[in-house]
């Protein structure tokens, strides 16, 4: 399931076959805040954070607060506000289960992102004046540095590394290992690493044209059929469940047999996505 905030305040649902589920308008005028686990999205605009079903969209909580929800994060447990008000902001940490607010991280800017270490051990922030926050669990800061490249819009952790896109077009990448956090408290900093992209760089366009086989060989068989206006892809081979499969629009033929070199289950079940070649068997 893919979640899209949007600038109207709303929250939009929709499936690994692009097929709209629902959707909802907020309390706020904007929203820029969308994360979602196995059981709900959670929502964050102009008046706050809410708490939806993910299978409906009915509203299970709404947490009000005085500043614009910018970006979000979540942890098993917790979900993570960035927020603006006026010329300030903070990181929030509200629970899941019930809205309340745990913890508050101030910063010295308004909070464009925000990030955590696995569990909420670290939690880190990207202010509009280019700075990038470090905070333990509790709330204390641990350093704020410059990040020579702008402001963060965007931020991830991940294996010790937190990586930001800037408002100058930069992508940058962090070492936020525990021990580059105590270095930074110390006041040691590496110098950074300038990479520029190659100026050759060219987008690629995905084909439509298909290699035939008429040995399906060690692949799995996977067959397009109608359903209502919809074309759909299913498994032919044996040994798999009737899920859908999600697959490439462009070349779906009504009636067509595709090969592909194999097939695997989505994290939470209900379909599978083709892996590897795709041919056409005829």
């Amino acid at each position: 399931m893919l979640g899209v905030s949007d600038r109207a305040g709303g929250a939009t649902m929709i499936d690994y076959e692009d097929e709209f589920q629902w959707s909802r308008k907020g309390s706020g005028d904007s929203a820029w805040m969308v994360r979602c686990d196995d059981d709900s999205v959670y929502h964050g605009h102009s008046k706050g954070v809410a708490r939806y079903d993910a299978q409906d969209g009915m509203p299970i909580w709404q947490t009000s607060l005085n500043e614009q929800v910018l970006f979000g994060w979540q942890e098993a447990h917790s979900v993570y506000a960035g927020t603006a008000r006026g010329s300030v902001g903070s990181v929030i940490r509200l629970a899941k289960g019930d809205g309340r607010i745990e913890a508050v991280y101030r910063c010295d800017g308004s909070v464009y992102s925000c990030a955590t270490s696995p569990g909420g051990r670290h939690v880190f922030a990207g202010d509009n004046e280019s700075s990038v926050y470090c905070f333990d669990a509790s709330g204390e800061r641990l350093w704020k540095l410059d990040t020579g490249c702008g402001s963060a819009f965007s931020m991830q952790f991940l294996d010790d590394r937190l990586y930001i896109v800037t408002t100058d077009g930069t992508l940058a990448c962090i070492d936020a290992s525990e021990a580059a956090i105590a270095a930074a408290r110390s006041g040691s900093v590496p110098q950074p690493l300038d990479v520029k992209a190659a100026a050759s760089l060219q987008a690629v366009e995905p084909s439509v044209t298909l290699e035939t086989t008429t040995d399906a060989g060690d692949g799995v068989v996977v067959e397009c059929f109608q359903e209502g206006q919809r074309l759909r892809i299913r498994v032919v081979s044996p040994g798999y469940e009737s899920w859908n499969v999600q697959f490439p629009k462009d070349i779906r033929e009504p009636g067509a047999r595709y090969l592909v070199d194999g097939l695997r289950s989505a994290g939470r079940g209900g379909f599978y996505r083709a892996y590897g070649e795709i041919r056409r068997l005829v």
